[in-house]
């Protein structure tokens, strides 16, 4: 059965990256949500134990129950508690939740700096404080997200002048109710374009698995993917001219050639878009349309290396590197090497 192979030494390469920025491991929290982007929960939850992190973010109440051994501390973003718990903090998205959560839970407070997609607005920012401490909750931090960290022009400047204000406001409101709070903006781009990281910590995913993507006017960063693609050939036949294979008879073969069949489709994570054009990074080239459940590739390897680099997948699929990871189904084996 195809299978991924997650590496162990990139993974820790790129952990020392990252450290080496933040200054401090734990400053480090791993973003751990949608299974790890596709490499495995548990499996990247216990790499990055090993390595010494404490900190963690993920989706859902279900994903910290399933690292909770793991970790000292983790952050759920979309999901709201039925009950306090010691470690676990949930994040605040909209003023209308506060009185949603029960009583004593840890909270951090999102705050809207410009992505307009979750969080507060800046100017709710007192009565957020008054609520909270009305409904008993423990504020531990406060939020935000970067829209365009990964990206040219002036934006990412623009929301971090925002925080920086709700920062100032949120430190008076602190005071004033008696919560010791943190800060934390900084995703994996926006950690590599602060010269001088000082927030209280860094919510790092696509870089901690060696994907991230900079322009080029932005800083280089050098990161070593962690996950690869393998499949298992079924089958093997030698096409005539003119034979043709998989539906919609889209491969047409223009001499005699060896083709295989092997159990990766878009059943398993690999995106259908990359039909009739994909090359493996040993340049095999796909014969015809991805499959449900398998595709076909002019080679007759035993095992074949679908991709090393979801970067590079991205291109042929006209999508980014994040779907091609996230696609990745849980049921596929994950094999730490």
């Amino acid at each position: 059965m195809a299978y991924i192979t997650l590496n162990k030494k990139n993974f820790f390469y790129n952990l020392d990256i990252i450290a080496d920025k933040t200054k401090s491991i734990d400053k480090i929290a791993v973003v751990l949500k949608d299974n790890a982007y596709g490499h495995g929960l548990c499996e990247m939850a216990g790499l990055a134990k090993e390595y010494g992190i404490t900190k963690a973010v993920v989706r859902s109440q279900n994903d910290a129950e399933q690292i909770y051994k793991y970790f000292e501390y983790i952050l759920v973003l979309a999901e709201k508690p039925k009950k306090a718990d010691e470690k676990v903090h949930y994040t605040i998205n909209e003023l209308g939740a506060i009185k949603e959560f029960p009583r004593d839970t840890k909270v951090e407070l999102k705050v809207n700096s410009g992505m307009n997609r979750n969080g507060i607005e800046a100017n709710e920012l007192a009565e957020a404080f008054a609520l909270i401490k009305e409904q008993g909750l423990e504020l531990k931090g406060v939020l935000t997200h970067h829209a365009c960290a990964d990206e040219e022009g002036d934006y990412f400047e623009f929301q971090q002048k925002n925080f920086e204000e709700i920062k100032q406001e949120a430190r008076v409101l602190a005071k004033q109710y008696g919560y010791e709070i943190k800060f934390h903006s900084a995703n994996s781009a926006a950690l590599f374009r602060t010269k001088n990281f000082d927030e209280d910590m860094t919510r790092v995913g696509i870089a901690v698995y060696g994907c991230l993507e900079m322009p080029p006017s932005l800083p280089i960063v050098t990161l070593k993917p962690v996950l690869s693609v393998y499949a298992q050939k079924n089958s093997t036949r030698t096409l005539q001219e003119g034979n043709c294979v998989g539906y919609g008879a889209s491969f047409k073969s223009v001499r005699e050639q060896v083709v295989s069949n092997y159990d990766f489709g878009y059943g398993d994570g690999f995106l259908r878009s990359c039909s009739n054009i994909y090359k493996t990074p040993e340049n095999v080239s796909i014969a015809g349309r991805i499959s449900m459940d398998n595709s076909s590739f002019l080679s007759e390897d035993k095992e074949l290396l679908i991709f090393s680099d979801a970067r590079d997948a991205a291109k042929f699929a006209g999508t980014i590197s994040y779907e091609c990871l996230t696609a990745l189904k849980p049921e596929i084996e994950r094999k730490i090497v």
